[in-house]
Order: C-alpha cells, then structure tokens, then sequence
C-alpha cells in the first residue's frame, strides 16, 4: 500500500509541474511578428508539416514537458539528499 501511495504521488507531483509549466513557461505574446512567421512557416515546411499552428503547439508542449521534467528530477533528488542527510550517523565525539 505504502508503494501505491508513494506512486501516485509522483503522477500527481508531475501532473502538477506539468500544470505549472503550461501556466508559466509560455510565451506571453500570442501574435508572431514578421520575422517569426517567416521562421515559423520556414520551419513548418522543412518538416512537411501543413500548419505552423501544429507545429508551434507540439514545439511548445515538448519545451513544457521538458521544464516539467527537470523540476521533477531536481525535487526528487533533492529529497532523496534530505533523507540521506536526516539519516545519517552523526559523529558526537
């Protein structure tokens, strides 16, 4: 039971850097300027993708879930230094 606890945890811990990263990674601006539509459109048709619309979305979800994973990684190991530290024999001589 207490594997199950510590599992679904973690699903929820990374579904809620997921949620945080989609709120804060990004960009503030929705209109692209000349210059990244060109880019945009340049890029889209390299790819053979139709739309830089979809191409935009999966670039930007992949950088989210990027961010997501890393500030997962960086808890989790974090914690696993707490516990080894709280754990560990002091010396009291």
């Amino acid at each position: 039971m207490e594997t199950l606890a510590r599992r679904v945890f973690k699903v929820a811990l990374f579904i809620g850097l997921s949620y945080l990263s989609l709120l804060y990674v990004r960009p503030f601006h929705y209109e692209w300027t000349e210059s990244e539509s060109r880019a945009w459109f340049g890029a889209s048709r390299w790819l053979g993708v139709h739309d830089p619309e979809d191409l935009y979305f999966v670039v930007w979800l992949t950088i989210e879930l990027i961010a997501a994973t890393l500030a997962y990684v960086a808890i989790m190991w974090l914690w696993r230094h707490y516990q080894r530290t709280k754990c560990a024999p002091t010396d009291d001589s």
